[in-house]
């Protein structure tokens, strides 16, 4: 009998494809300096931001967001997904009072790990909606912008969550199942899962992030109603999860007395998919499509007055400049070359023909 010797249909060290599974051993610390850490998780933020913001601007142009505009609500929606996200994951835990609450630091402290997209999102929302108001644009458009950035920059969020290991399904002998085996990943943390091929249910993720995002920048070039692809966002991230969760390894927990075997995530989706249906509805009535060769990001919103620039001529007049049509603001002064009567009051009184015979 010949036996063939076991080979891998991909060996790069750090990742290996079987068969039977995918193996992963990479740890999750990119480097470090003493005590500070660099973290591959991290590092894949920093790309998200940045291939999200890229993508999103130009959706963001051809809505008449200038690129000031962008940035100015950038900083407040990258502060909001990131305090959202954590707060979301700490209010969730069932040791809130006894770790998080009793030691605040916990509550901040992002690299013992926990994100909770739910909570990003949903922040980061009404974030947006304060941000046009200030700027005086559509809050649907801006949303809609905001979809492009989350559905783009979650990929690389996943392929940190892939490196990272702290995803985990459950235990599964299909030929795609995970098995994570360098010791530093979140894999490890549990004897359960140190070299146990389980559900990659990290890469489910990405590939539905990849399919939503094919979607919604085709949607984008073929839709004028603003707040639609928000819509498809929202309701398409909540279904996934609540789907997808179903592979995930989580605790499973009762929701105001109901104990139907979920997770926190599929309660949440629950929850979002109810209240969508009258915001839905909301949308589809009162948002009209943009006729074309209007601004979608300023059309029906009332915007600032112009006000008028003040500059001085040279006999020291202040001129109001408005649309380029200027306008004196003050009363003329009288010109000395203009003809002045000096006469005396009691021969003003007189014809001007008159004095002038009683001088002759």
């Amino acid at each position: 009998m010949i036996t063939l010797p076991f080979a891998y249909l991909i060996d790069w060290g750090w990742l290996r494809i079987g068969p039977p599974y995918v193996y992963i051993n990479i740890d999750p610390v990119i480097f470090r300096l003493g005590p500070l850490s660099v973290h591959w998780y991290g590092l894949m933020y920093v790309v998200a931001i940045l291939i999200g913001l890229r993508i999103a601007q130009g959706y963001a142009k051809r809505k008449g967001i200038n690129e000031d505009m962008v940035y100015r609500v950038l900083w407040w929606a990258i502060a909001a997904g990131l305090i959202g996200g954590r707060l979301y994951f700490v209010i969730q835990q069932p040791n809130l009072v006894s770790y998080y609450l009793a030691n605040p630091i916990h509550i901040i402290a992002t690299w013992e790990g926990g994100m909770a997209f739910f909570g990003a999102i949903f922040l980061t929302i009404a974030t947006l909606f304060w941000r046009a108001r200030v700027e005086r644009i559509n809050p649907l458009v801006l949303l809609d912008a905001g979809a492009i950035f989350a559905a783009a920059g979650q990929i690389f969020g996943r392929i940190g969550n892939l490196i990272n290991g702290d995803i985990i399904g459950y235990p599964s002998t299909l030929p795609w199942s995970t098995v994570y085996q360098n010791p530093n990943s979140w894999a490890w943390l549990n004897p359960a899962t140190r070299n146990v091929p389980v559900q990659p249910a990290a890469a489910y993720e990405l590939l539905t992030n990849i399919v939503l995002l094919a979607l919604i920048l085709y949607l984008s070039r073929r839709i004028t109603r603003p707040g639609l692809l928000i819509l498809v966002y929202l309701y398409g991230y909540a279904i996934s999860q609540f789907l997808l969760f179903y592979t995930r390894a989580n605790d499973i927990v009762p929701f105001l007395g109901l104990n139907w075997g979920l997770k926190q995530a599929q309660w949440t989706s629950i929850v979002l998919l109810i209240v969508l249906l009258p915001i839905t509805y909301f949308v589809l009535r009162y948002s009209k499509p943009v006729p074309s060769g209007e601004v979608a990001a300023t059309y029906g919103i009332p915007q600032k007055p112009k006000k008028p620039l003040e500059t001085k001529t040279l006999d020291g007049q202040i001129v109001a400049v408005i649309d380029e049509q200027p306008k004196k603001e003050e009363e003329k002064q009288p010109n000395e070359a203009e003809e002045k009567d000096e006469r005396p009051e009691e021969e003003k009184e007189q014809p001007k023909e008159e004095a002038e015979k009683k001088v002759l």
